[in-house]
Formats: structure tokens, sequence, C-alpha cells
């Protein structure tokens, strides 16, 4: 029970900001369907997918609702739906390195603070490198396929339904985690290295 009162707390921080990301960068690039499905907002309910929510509590592992977007309204597709894409991870970097900085200088606030913004760090750094894998439905799969060359495309569209069970057994089978830990470390590592120039 403890530790969900630290884990809760963090995973909302992040699975908020991460779709509110998407959302506000859609909308930047001219995309008003997040916006008006009322997901441009930092309101964790808007973004909680029941079943998700469910599964965080009981595997410590679950999803928000993705946000929805339109491609088609973009000023440039390709580009729009990379920088959106990039959007929900590079926020959880960005809240990542922020907790940082914020833990390193603020110590003196007990363990209960160092708790939370250590779990903030974790979170949010292991959300943002899941989501850059290129498997489709995370976000990697869409940069991949706004950075790919057209006639490629077509080789990636073909194989795009089979991914979701490689996915799957990525997921139970522990490669995948096996395989992104040690990168997420390492840019918890880089973080507490930048964040100790900046110590008050």
């Amino acid at each position: 029970m403890q530790d969900y009162l630290f884990l809760i707390p963090a995973l909302l921080i992040a699975i908020t900001f991460h779709e509110y990301a998407h959302a506000r960068m859609a909308y930047a690039w001219g995309d008003p369907t997040a916006k008006n499905a009322g997901r441009l907002t930092l309101n964790p309910i808007s973004h909680l997918d029941p079943l998700g929510a469910l599964m965080i509590l009981v595997v410590r592992f679950g999803w928000a609702r993705p946000v929805p977007i339109n491609p088609a309204n973009f000023r440039d597709q390709r580009q729009g739906l990379f920088w959106v894409s990039l959007a929900g991870p590079g926020m959880n970097l960005l809240i990542g390195l922020l907790a940082t900085i914020l833990l390193l200088n603020f110590q003196g606030l007990g363990p209960i603070y160092q708790t939370l913004m250590f779990n903030i760090i974790l979170i949010n750094v292991f959300l943002a490198v899941f989501n850059m894998v290129p498997i489709p439905p995370l976000d990697g799969s869409k940069i991949l396929v706004s950075i790919l060359p057209k006639n490629y495309q077509r080789h990636y569209y073909a194989v795009e339904p089979y991914a979701p069970v490689l996915f799957i057994a990525l997921l139970l089978t522990g490669i995948l985690p096996l395989f992104l830990r040690p990168i997420a470390f390492f840019i918890r590592d880089i973080f507490f290295f930048l964040a100790s120039f900046l110590v008050f």
C-alpha cells in the first residue's frame, strides 16, 4: 500500500503530461481533433483508460487513452506526425530531468519527498523509453513512419497488423523490459549528472 502512495501520483503525472503534450503539439500543427475531444487538458481523468488504470494497480503496467489526431489536418503531414509523436516521450524526459533537479536541490524535505521524486524520475524515463520502441501502437512506430521514405512505408504497413502480437510477446517474455531497462537507467544517470551542475 505504501508503494502505491508513491506510484499512483507519479504515474498520473507521467501519463497526463504525456497525453497533454501530444494534444498540444497536434493543435500547434493545425489539428483541433484532440482539443475538440476534450483532451487538451491536464485533468488526469480525461486521459485515463479504465482497463489501463486497473492494470496499473494490479500489475503495475497499464496505459492511457490515446489522444485522437487527424494527420490530414497538419500543415505538413510528415513533420506534424513526427513532432506530435515525439512530444509525449519528450515531455516525459523533460519532467524526469526537472524532477531530478528538484530532488537534488530539496533533499532536506525528507524521505517521503525523496521517494516521490525518485518515482517520478524513474516512471517518466521508463515511459519515454518504452514509447520510443518502433512497434505499433507506440509513439516510436509513428516517428518511424514519419521519417521512412514513401517506398519503404508500404513494407512497414504490410507487417503492421502483426506488430501487436510481437509487442505482447516481447512484453510477456520479459525481452522488452530487459532491453529497455539499461537504456532507462543510463538516461537516469545522465539526468543526475546534468542536475549536479544545477544544485543551488
